[in-house]
């Protein structure tokens, strides 16, 4: 019998598209601390993701799923769930919430953050 690893779904509470996306660049520029999105704020720079974040997912070794809210909001029934939220999806049933919206909210940092996923991932195995 084989298993398939589980997949790291990443939510960022923003939707997806060209415009939304300079809206959103020029959003984290100039009004930081009122950007909608903390993982977004955490994980890109103004223009990409940060290299750290990369390496780290890739460290991981795990399927990494990226979903806008709207593509999330499509794909899956959860408009109770506050997002942005870091979620490991497995074969059977719904996604688990691996960090929630308030945790990333409160979140100091990158390094913070890659802490606590990789903690969580490594309970999960």
């Amino acid at each position: 019998m084989t298993s398939r690893s589980p997949t790291l779904i990443c939510v960022y509470n923003a939707d997806g598209g060209l415009a939304q996306a300079l809206v959103d660049m020029v959003h984290k520029i100039v009004r930081p601390a009122s950007y909608p999105c903390s993982l977004c704020a955490l994980t890109y720079g103004a223009l990409a993701m940060r290299g750290e974040w990369k390496r780290t997912l890739e460290r991981l070794g795990l399927p990494v799923l990226f979903l806008y809210r709207d593509e999330f909001r499509e794909v899956l029934d959860t408009r109770d769930l506050p997002l942005p939220v870091v979620l490991l999806g497995g074969e059977a049933g719904p996604p688990e919430v691996l960090v929630s919206a308030a945790e990333l909210g409160v979140l100091p940092d990158l390094a913070a953050l890659i802490a606590l996923v990789e903690a969580r991932v490594a309970v999960s195995r």
